[in-house]
This record gives structure tokens, C-alpha cells and sequence, in this order.
């Protein structure tokens, strides 16, 4: 019983890792991409009203796109249930990849007032610190340290490539 709760920690903690290292890697720019397409005339207003929301509203605010891509997900899962597993996969990455990229935009917008709800905050300095944590573990191991040398690599080749077009 002790090596599978072991094993299953083993595992969560892999997931949760994963889920972390999209967040490092994909919301920030997400997030920048969102501002950037932001500052067009009718969304600046939006943003400013979503920024003086009290933090009830911007706690439902910020749930919202979850809510609303719930139908996108179970049409995907549909999609793959009638044989188009190609489309309904293209579905859901999309899904993730646009639902991350405006919740790190509200997020961004609504922090302010989501941390002045005090289990909010209580959460949110936790999860902060086991990120940090986890990101630590995470850039101290091997696996990092060799993909952040090809990384290097092949943004050098990358840059080359470039000068010499």
C-alpha cells in the first residue's frame, strides 16, 4: 500500500509539475499576447471596467471563460466520439490555448481585488510558494539544464539562419 500511495504521489507530483511549466512557459506570454490585442479602443474600456470590479464580481469574472469553454470541450470529446479525432484534439488545444491566454489576462486584471477576498489570498500565497518551490526542483534538474543548453543551441542556429537570409 506504501509504494502505491508513493507511486500515486509520484505521479500527481508529475502532473502537477506539468501543469506549472505551462504556466511558466505559456501564461506570461499569453498573457502578453492579451494585452497587446488589448489595447484596441473598445477592449481598453473593458479592461478598465473589469479593473475597478469589487472582488465578488471579478472572482465570477475571472471563472467565466472556464464556464463558457465547457461546451467547446464536451463538442471536442463529441467530435472525437464520432471518429474526427483529428478536429476535436484541434479543438481542445485551442480551447486551452485561448482559455489560458484570457484568464492570464483577467487574472492579471482582477489580482488586485481577488486578493483582498481573504481565502483568495490565503490560497494564492500558498500556491505562489509551492510554484516557486516546484520551479526550483524543476530548473535544478538535469532535464532542465540540458533543454535550457538546446534551447541555447537552437536559438543560435535559429538567429544564423536569420543573417544569413
Amino acid at each position: 500500500m506504501k509504494a502505491l500511495i508513493r507511486t500515486l504521489r509520484r505521479a500527481l507530483g508529475v502532473l502537477a509539475a506539468l501543469v506549472v511549466l505551462f504556466e511558466e512557459w505559456g501564461w506570461e506570454p499569453l498573457q502578453r499576447l492579451m494585452a497587446r490585442i488589448a489595447r484596441l479602443p473598445g477592449l481598453r474600456q473593458l479592461e478598465a471596467w473589469v479593473t475597478r470590479l469589487p472582488p465578488w464580481a471579478a472572482l465570477i469574472v475571472l471563472l467565466l471563460p472556464s464556464l463558457l469553454l465547457v461546451p467547446v470541450k464536451l463538442g471536442a470529446l463529441w467530435l472525437i466520439g464520432v471518429g474526427q479525432g483529428g478536429l476535436g484534439l484541434a479543438v481542445i488545444v485551442t480551447a486551452k490555448v485561448v482559455g489560458t491566454a484570457v484568464v492570464a489576462r483577467l487574472f492579471t486584471l482582477t489580482r488586485p481585488a481577488l486578493v483582498r477576498i481573504q481565502w483568495f489570498s490565503s490560497l494564492y500565497v500558498r500556491w505562489v510558494a509551492w510554484k516557486e518551490g516546484v520551479m526550483a526542483r524543476v530548473r535544478a534538474s538535469w532535464a532542465w539544464r540540458v533543454g535550457r543548453v538546446f534551447k541555447r543551441a537552437a536559438l543560435a542556429q535559429l538567429r544564423q539562419w536569420r543573417r544569413a537570409r
